[in-house]
């Protein structure tokens, strides 16, 4: 079947994009991103072409950009070449040159995407609303196999889509050796990247070691690798839809914080999968999935962290709350820290001797027998069901009940914060303290806690 029909229907069946958009061809000189043009010149689609020259590989990068602006020319198509200092780059950012290439042409196509206008040699024109590679069947296959030896989730074993966010890839129908049957036949011409026919690079050793040994065994290994990908992709499809289930029975969104039962995550399976689903968007690793099953047996107070996030044991909740403590309501306070900052406010804290000061009457300050708690402490909001005995009565007391009594609003209600120990309420903020932990004659160390209002 004709190159051209096949390239128009997988556009089509995939839904990639429009006739009436206009697209930004990734064109390097090689053979893939040549046939691509050619193919959307012969479409009649609306494209521009972006070159980006790594200045990497001296007169050869050179001759690469000027193969390219050729290209256009022939076309009758506007040519934006971007110059990068790629090495530099990767130096800075302590990366591979591979991936800093990756970044710097990525962050450039995008910038020349979505609403508004560019500039092409000097004039002001639409903006492009799609970035088009020239990825194609065989490049698939290397990524599903290097991501298969390097270790990844379903997610990896489909390989690239068509279509990710802005990116389109119209060619992934096709093989490397379709392409180059229709370049020979169209008398198209292209240019060599050198460091394309050595093994230095991952991609390239499995595309001229590994791919190639295995085919000796299995004469059809590409292929049915191919038809492989398209399964995975039905098979994600199908995870995702099993994964979206679990988390709507596990998940509750409080604010900027995840809650998880701990006892319905615990009879859920497969359960190390379903974590691992859960914690992954918020930096957890999958390393870090056996960590969060241990800790659903913890006690209270045990927690793992990624970058941004830390996963907490709170009674019979795994609280997955934000490091940064100003947009968490759950907030642990570690043997030694000397302040916190919360929401609107922050607490201080500091050790003295009993008898050193006369206690303090301020109901911002809180003073508690240093020997009746255990750290960590858990500063988080109240909710209904806690309770604690306020000071000076025999009696347990429903929050809820001492805040009605106490006329608070609605709004002040809501703005209500607890710190428990060992899963007991020490200090309502700001209110009242438990009297199970108020500082008595046989007290040695009091634990000073204090609310600022910032």
């Amino acid at each position: 079947m004709d190159l051209l029909y096949r390239f128009q229907d997988f556009i089509r069946k995939e839904k990639l994009f429009g006739s009436e958009s206009r697209l930004l061809l990734a064109v390097s000189g090689g053979l893939d991103s040549v046939v691509l043009c050619a193919l959307c010149q012969e479409a009649r689609f609306d494209y521009i072409i972006a070159h980006a020259n790594f200045q990497l590989r001296g007169l050869e990068s050179e001759r690469d950009e000027a193969f390219v602006r050729n290209l256009g020319e022939k076309y009758g198509r506007e040519v934006i070449v971007r110059k990068f200092e790629t090495g530099q780059y990767a130096s800075e950012k302590k990366i591979s040159i591979q991936l800093a290439a990756r970044e710097l042409r990525y962050a450039w196509f995008h910038e020349l995407t979505g609403v508004g206008q560019l500039t092409v040699n000097g004039r002001l024109e639409k903006a492009c609303d799609w970035i088009v590679t020239a990825h194609h069947q065989d490049d698939n296959v290397e990524t599903l196999l290097m991501h298969f030896f390097r270790g990844t989730g379903i997610s990896g074993l489909r390989g690239m889509l068509p279509r990710q966010d802005r990116v389109i890839r119209p060619l992934l129908f096709a093989s490397k050796e379709a392409l180059m049957n229709y370049a020979v036949s169209k008398e198209l011409t292209w240019v060599e990247d050198s460091s394309n026919t050595g093994d230095y690079y991952s991609r390239n050793y499995f595309r001229h070691q590994v791919i190639p040994l295995v085919s000796k065994i299995f004469p059809e290994a590409l292929g049915n690798l191919s038809g492989n990908l398209s399964r995975f992709r039905e098979i994600e499809l199908l995870y995702n839809q099993s994964i979206l289930r679990h988390k709507k029975r596990l998940l509750s969104r409080k604010g900027e914080e995840i809650h998880i039962p701990v006892l319905k995550l615990r009879q859920s399976e497969p359960l190390s999968t379903i974590i691992y689903e859960i914690i992954r968007e918020y930096g957890f690793t999958s390393s870090q999935t056996g960590e969060v099953m241990d800790l659903l047996e913890k006690d209270t107070g045990k927690y793992i962290l990624s970058p941004e996030y830390r996963i907490i044991k709170n009674r019979n909740w795994l609280i997955i709350a934000p490091r940064n403590t100003e947009l968490a309501e759950t907030i642990l306070i570690e043997e030694g820290q000397k302040h916190v900052q919360g929401p609107g406010f922050r607490i201080e804290l500091s050790l003295f001797s009993a008898g050193q000061s006369a206690l303090s009457t301020e109901r911002s300050i809180a003073q508690i027998d240093a020997g009746e708690i255990s750290f960590p402490l858990i500063l988080r909001k109240w909710k209904p069901g806690d309770y604690f005995y306020p000071l000076g009565m025999r009696k347990k007391k429903k929050i809820a009940r001492f805040l009605i009594d106490n006329k608070l609003s609605l709004l002040n209600k809501e703005k209500t914060w607890v710190i428990e120990a060992n899963r007991k309420i020490i200090w309502i903020v700001g209110m009242r303290i438990d009297d199970r932990f108020r500082v008595t004659a046989r007290t040695e160390k009091v634990l000073n806690i204090e609310m600022r209002v910032t």
